[in-house]
């Protein structure tokens, strides 16, 4: 399971013209599943994305978690996030896993965050053509891959 996160102060994803999910000042999450993902994945990456402390405290200092400030999460399903572009220059999607595996991890992940945080997070609509609008604070851009926990 791969995690592109962005602290921002404001961000949004639309759907058909339709506002889906906003938050005010917390994390955008891009998420991809693999077909290696499995609950274990979920449960390791929500505590580990919660817990991140990259808010910064009454010194400036990035020393806060999204749960301490407060913050909430954009969820957006992201399956390019598990491209293969080491040959050629169109990128392979082998590794994303298929609707029937991920729409489950994806889900568990969204009440995974939401048990962790105090807002209910935003979200998408998986497998939609979304357009995501966001204003990365910092800029504040963190990759997470579950596969490299050591």
């Amino acid at each position: 399971m791969r995690a592109l996160i962005q602290r921002v102060s404001e961000a949004s994803v639309t759907v058909d013209g339709d506002v889906q999910g906003a938050i005010e000042g917390g994390l955008v999450i891009l998420l991809g599943v693999e077909e290696a993902d499995d609950d274990s994945d979920v449960e390791w990456l929500t505590r580990k994305i919660a817990g991140l402390r990259i808010f910064s405290d009454d010194e400036g200092k990035m020393n806060r978690s999204l749960v301490d400030v407060g913050g909430r999460a954009l969820i957006v399903s992201q399956f390019t996030l598990h491209a293969a572009t080491k040959k050629g220059t169109r990128p392979s999607f082998i590794r994303a896993a298929r609707p029937e595996h991920a729409i489950p991890l994806y889900e568990s992940f969204i009440r995974g965050m939401n048990k962790l945080t105090s807002a209910p997070a935003a979200t998408g609509i998986f497998g939609a053509d979304m357009k995501v609008a966001l204003v990365n604070d910092g800029p504040v851009t963190i990759w997470i891959d579950t596969k490299d926990k050591t």
